[in-house]
């Protein structure tokens, strides 16, 4: 990721992209402000040309202090594609059956996940034939694009050697 030599992983799903960065990383003097500025162009920039598919990114700024908070955040990062891919699938297949945006929203409300496979199933779609990257997101880190990452404590897992640290060091795996 030589856009972004200081970062060792970068996580994306949609146009969010999460990085993490060495602790030594000290790009311009890590001042906050500067960093959120121009670090959704330098992610950016960094992507397209590393992965050869255009992509544009927004910022924020989100520091962990452990291993463990590093760790959840990305499995988080994860959960949460996942959630909002299954969201996304059933809201435009319900949109494509003729829905108006209104009736997809209240056909979802509070609709569990379960219940969401299941609408899908019956539109003959298996969201777990989804795509990996469509449901998990993609992984980034050296010259490797990864399309298909691994879930819940092999993710961990794999957050923490890329980030440098010894997996027997998280707890709460």
């Amino acid at each position: 990721m030589g856009a972004l030599s200081g970062a060792r992983y970068a996580y994306t799903v949609s146009d969010e992209i999460s990085l993490l960065f060495d602790p030594g990383f000290w790009m311009f003097g890590r001042k906050l402000e500067k960093l959120v500025s121009v670090s959704a162009g330098l992610a950016s920039a960094g992507f397209t040309l590393e992965s050869g598919i255009l992509g544009h990114f927004d910022s924020r700024v989100w520091i962990g202090a452990t291993v463990e908070d590093v760790a959840d955040y990305f499995q988080w990062r994860q959960a949460d594609a996942g959630r909002s891919a299954l969201h996304g699938w059933c809201y435009w297949t319900l949109r494509q059956d003729g829905a108006t945006r209104q009736r997809a929203t209240e056909a979802l409300s509070g609709l569990s996940t379960a219940g969401k496979n299941e609408l899908l199933h019956r539109s003959g779609v298996n969201f777990s034939a989804v795509p990996a990257w469509q449901r998990r997101g993609i992984g980034l880190w050296g010259d490797r694009v990864e399309w298909e990452l691994p879930m819940r404590r092999e993710y961990r897992e794999l957050v923490v050697r890329l980030a440098g640290w010894r997996a027997e060091s998280t707890i709460g795996a």
